[in-house]
């Protein structure tokens, strides 16, 4: 009898155990993907988690930290000022500090609510016959709606959201908002009417200097142009010029991937948001249009020293990245697994081992989780910016990275992602997707609505 009993009691617990999805087919998270940056992750998760230097980085780097720190949330002034090494500012810009786009090191909103944000820019071309970049004759590359004393701002944008309604496959209902810019009040006369505009919101910069580290060779081992593979998925390199060495070189920065490292970068954002020139970038960035109506003293040539811009860039470059969270939670493992049955890590690479970095010894040979491969894919004509920029198309954007995406909120106050900040959240920005990943978004729509809440999960559990 109590044979019997005990082996039907087994047969129950065996279908309850079934019975739960499953669960015991789902295996945990690694224990190096608890730590996405390897020996440069933090487990502060409050409202300064992106703000920290890497635990890993030597005594003199983090003081250069603590300096760099300083000088990205210090306001730049316009000269002259008793105050040389921080003037310069303008004439026009969209920013007086570099936290000002990246608050808390954080990611920036479109914040139009309020006014126009300083964490969304606009970059400006024209057609060229070459298919490169061509600054917009008046306004040059990037549209500012900032100005010093004494001289006018470029104008204003407006913008508006087109509200799109949507339905899954099980009938539950969403809504995506697409934004409609216009530029008004211009100042400076009227825009060419080819003008082709690029909104770019910025990103939370943490693991910079990681992905700095990563070997290009892993990089292009992920690059199928040709979809030899035949899986949809054709992400390609964006090669772009390094000011310095005067070469061609990979991007990884910025969301054309149009920058290849993050010194460039920073040195790029001083000049086009700031207005301040540096070694890399000494022209002002005001056009020869506006140089008539414009009559301002400049902080210098340069007005950012070398020694100002290593320590931003340093800063930049080893702000660490925070540690995964609830990763023992059966859900989250399981929308870790529909992340990848999908397809979503075609794109989102999920880990590398970085090679050498020539500046930060404790960068190299650490198993990290960016959730990026670095590369160009086209987004589809939902997403067009219809704007090139180096080698990328006016449908292609660079794989975001991933880690980190789940503490904005905490951070920023906001849940707005995409280059423009578009989708309020997660599930809208999957949404959004096209082109090689509108296979993947069609499985995401089709998924029951709890593996869809599942799949979120785990991508802000990153």
């Amino acid at each position: 009898m109590r044979s019997i009993f005990s082996i039907t009691f087994l047969f129950g617990i065996l279908i309850i155990l079934n019975s739960c999805d499953n669960i015991q087919t789902y295996e945990a998270v690694s224990e190096s993907a608890l730590y996405p940056g390897g020996d440069a992750t933090t487990d502060d998760f409050s409202v300064n988690a992106f703000g920290h230097a890497a635990p890993n980085i030597s005594d003199d780097k983090q003081m250069q930290f603590v300096t760099g720190n300083a000088f990205f949330k210090r306001n730049w002034v316009t000269a002259p000022s008793s105050t040389a090494d921080l003037d310069g500012l303008g004439a026009l810009f969209n920013a007086k500090s570099c936290s000002s786009c990246h608050f808390l090191d954080g990611k920036g909103e479109p914040g139009f609510e309020k006014g126009q944000s300083s964490a969304l820019l606009f970059r400006l071309s024209i057609p060229s016959e070459t298919n490169t970049t061509k600054a917009e004759p008046t306004y040059g590359n990037q549209f500012n709606h900032l100005a010093i004393l004494g001289v006018k701002e470029e104008g204003e944008v407006k913008i508006e959201y087109e509200e799109i309604n949507r339905e899954f496959p099980d009938g539950e209902t969403y809504t995506l908002r697409k934004p409609i810019y216009s530029f008004t009040n211009l100042n400076y006369g009227k825009m060419q009417q080819d003008v082709m505009v690029s909104p770019r919101v910025a990103p939370h910069i943490i693991g910079l200097g990681l992905l700095e580290a990563i070997d290009e060779k892993d990089i292009l081992a992920l690059a199928d142009p040709e979809d030899k593979n035949k899986d949809g998925i054709s992400g390609r390199p964006n090669y772009v010029n390094n000011v310095v060495s005067k070469n061609l070189e990979l991007g990884r920065f910025g969301w054309k991937a149009n920058e290849p490292n993050v010194k460039q970068q920073v040195a790029a954002a001083f000049q086009g948001d700031m207005g301040l020139s540096s070694s890399l970038f000494m022209d002002e960035n005001e056009t020869t249009i506006q140089a008539k109506f414009i009559d301002a003293e400049t902080g210098g040539q340069p007005e950012i020293s070398d020694d100002i811009l290593d320590r931003v860039t340093l800063y930049s470059q080893v702000l660490a990245v925070p540690k995964r969270r609830n990763t023992d939670n059966k859900n989250i493992i399981k929308g870790e697994q529909l992340f990848s049955e999908i397809g979503c890590s075609a794109c989102h690479n999920p880990s590398f081992v970085t090679a050498e970095h020539k500046d930060i010894p404790a960068f190299n040979n650490q198993s990290i989780y960016p959730y990026t491969d670095l590369l160009l894919h086209d987004m589809g004509k939902g997403l067009a910016d219809n704007r090139p920029d180096g080698n990328a198309t006016r449908m292609e954007w660079k794989t975001p990275p991933l880690w980190g995406i789940g503490l904005v909120k905490t951070v920023n106050g906001h849940t707005t992602l995409m280059h423009d900040g578009r989708a309020r959240n997660v599930e809208e920005a999957i949404l959004w997707h096209g082109g090689e990943a509108e296979n993947s978004k069609n499985q995401f729509k089709a998924l029951s609505k709890n593996e869809r809440v599942n799949l979120i999960a785990f991508v802000n559990s990153l």
